[in-house]
């Protein structure tokens, strides 16, 4: 199908979903749209904990490409959902959602897919795609991060020096923290969105998502703000989920998907990352570039963790150019 270059591809609806038995009593939403038999491609949200959209639908061409979207546990349509306390977060983890996306790829008959992905989204695809390189074609990640502890650290409280007052309402929002480390600020918070009281949990939501809207106040989007414009039960999920695995590292060896980006030789990659992204640095872009082999990397200047027309354009022509390969 044909564009314009400045515009994405039209909306499109799925011609195939369902719910995906993952075990642990986890069901897990797919959706495939495009053309069946176009190239495989697999989007990886971020969040964690933000559920698919039908936005990323328009980046490929539907002629071309046969997209599959999915909802990670506790989030989105898949069940049971986070924002519920009475689920159980201990079967929420990096290695079963890896595991969650090689069951899918086999349930659709997949050999190998593109990999598209920004934000935490990146994280599972390169922790994904280091376990099972075999099964990757390409890669294109809009806004890099790796979920390093010092990534963490950066977000949730280096990043204080910049909005002082937003960081000191969010560090308030969790008095009984052990010290104003982050990894104890960050369990707090992960305690709270569990408890049986739901003032307790609605107010541990909305001090979570405006830091993470603070963070994000000098990027222009349209729009409701990104963290406290969603519905009350996806800020709930979204917000339990992230606590989770940020107070965990994401189960995550420091460094390690960095570390071992060699895994990685022979897959062809692009990286767009926003030179001011205050969400996350372009440090880790640069750093995982130079680690893997097959990487390109495109700074987008004026650019923030968002993106905007520019990174549209850069991804774009990114998954163009695999569709044609």
């Amino acid at each position: 199908m044909e564009r314009h270059p400045d515009e994405k591809y039209p909306p499109i609806e799925p011609y195939e979903q369902g719910m995906l038995d993952v075990g642990e009593g986890n069901l897990v939403y797919w959706e495939a749209c495009g053309n069946p038999a176009g190239k495989p491609a697999v989007v990886v949200h971020g969040g964690p904990g933000s559920g698919c959209t039908e936005r990323p639908r328009q980046y490929f061409d539907p002629d071309r490409y046969r997209v599959i979207l999915f909802d990670q546990r506790g989030c989105g349509r898949s069940t049971p959902h986070a924002s519920d306390p009475a689920a159980d977060m201990r079967f929420n983890t990096t290695d079963r959602l890896i595991a969650d996306m090689e069951r899918l790829r086999i349930r659709l008959g997949i050999d190998k897919w593109l990999l598209y992905g920004g934000s935490w989204g990146s994280t599972l695809i390169l922790a994904y795609a280091e376990q099972h390189p075999e099964r990757v074609s390409e890669i294109v990640i809009p806004a890099v991060t790796t979920t390093r502890r010092s990534e963490i650290d950066w977000l949730y409280r280096v990043a204080g020096r910049i909005f002082p007052e937003a960081h000191d309402l969010f560090r308030a929002g969790v008095p009984e923290a052990a010290s104003d480390a982050t990894p104890d600020v960050l369990a707090a918070y992960a305690r709270r969105t569990e408890s049986p009281d739901p003032e307790v949990r609605a107010r541990a939501t909305a001090d979570w998502c405006a830091w993470e809207d603070a963070v994000l106040s000098q990027e222009t989007y349209t729009g409701p703000p990104p963290y406290c414009g969603r519905p009350a039960r996806a800020q709930q999920a979204l917000v339990r989920i992230c606590a989770h695995y940020f107070s965990n590292g994401a189960w995550l060896e420091e460094g390690q998907l960095i570390r071992d980006a060699g895994r990685l030789a022979g897959i062809p990659g692009v990286l767009v990352h926003g030179r001011f992204d205050l969400g996350g640095p372009l440090i880790t872009a640069w750093e995982l570039a130079r680690a893997w082999p097959d990487a390109e990397l495109t700074v987008i200047d004026g650019a923030g963790h968002l993106g905007g027309a520019a990174t549209s354009r850069a991804v774009l022509a990114a998954l163009d150019r695999f569709a044609r390969e």
